[in-house]
């Protein structure tokens, strides 16, 4: 199912590398190695999880992004070959899961989505994890195809752009999803104040 893209995609993409924090509940836009809460029966007409793109896994399972339902989600478009942007994006992420409550954070999933299909391979994914201490118990790494790439940044208003040295431009941002796939705010920038993304993720949690 194709989601019409967000009113809001020319102006998050203008602002991409911005710092700033914004709320989009008004708007649109668990991997296969864990165990995940029962889905919602359905979901709404702003929920991502209504995608029918299939993802691969650096565990090299296919997944849907509505198996990621049932628990709050952090994500982040990236690719592994960054050495700029994607390494503070993962770390601010990284900042996020270890600001959680310990019982909080194992009801939260971390979502990394590569730009880079070429080269972002299940096992240069795998690696990446690996390299980046990433629990598989709670981070899902994923790949798609070109068309299915550019849909999801479209719907997250992310804009990227591969350059000849196959090195990407893009928006640094980082999305909370609900449990219904939702999103409820996106963060930015780099090197954000973390505190309110925090609240707003054991707010999520506890519902």
């Amino acid at each position: 199912m194709k989601l019409g893209l967000p009113i809001f995609f020319v102006a998050l993409a203008a602002t991409g590398l911005a710092g700033c924090a914004t709320h989009l509940s008004d708007h649109v836009a668990k991997p296969s190695c864990c165990e995940k809460a029962e889905p919602p029966a359905a979901f709404t007409d702003k929920s991502l999880y209504q995608l029918d793109s299939l993802w691969t896994t650096d565990d090299n399972g296919q997944i849907k992004l509505s198996d990621l339902s049932g628990r709050p989600q952090v994500v982040a478009m990236f690719f592994a070959n960054c050495q700029i942007a994607c390494p503070i994006i993962v770390n601010d992420m990284k900042r996020i899961e270890a600001a959680l409550p310990a019982g909080v954070r194992a009801q939260v999933g971390f979502t990394l989505v590569s730009f880079d299909g070429k080269r972002d391979t299940p096992a240069a994914l795998a690696d990446y994890r690996r390299a980046r201490n990433l629990p598989a118990e709670r981070w899902t790494l994923l790949r798609g195809t070109p068309d299915d790439v550019l849909e999801l940044a479209a719907l997250l208003g992310i804009k990227y752009k591969e350059d000849a040295r196959g090195q990407f431009a893009h928006s640094n941002v980082i999305t909370i999803l609900n449990s219904q796939g939702e999103i409820v705010q996106q963060r930015i920038g780099l090197n954000q104040d973390i505190h309110e993304t925090v609240r707003l993720i054991q707010q999520l949690a506890a519902k």
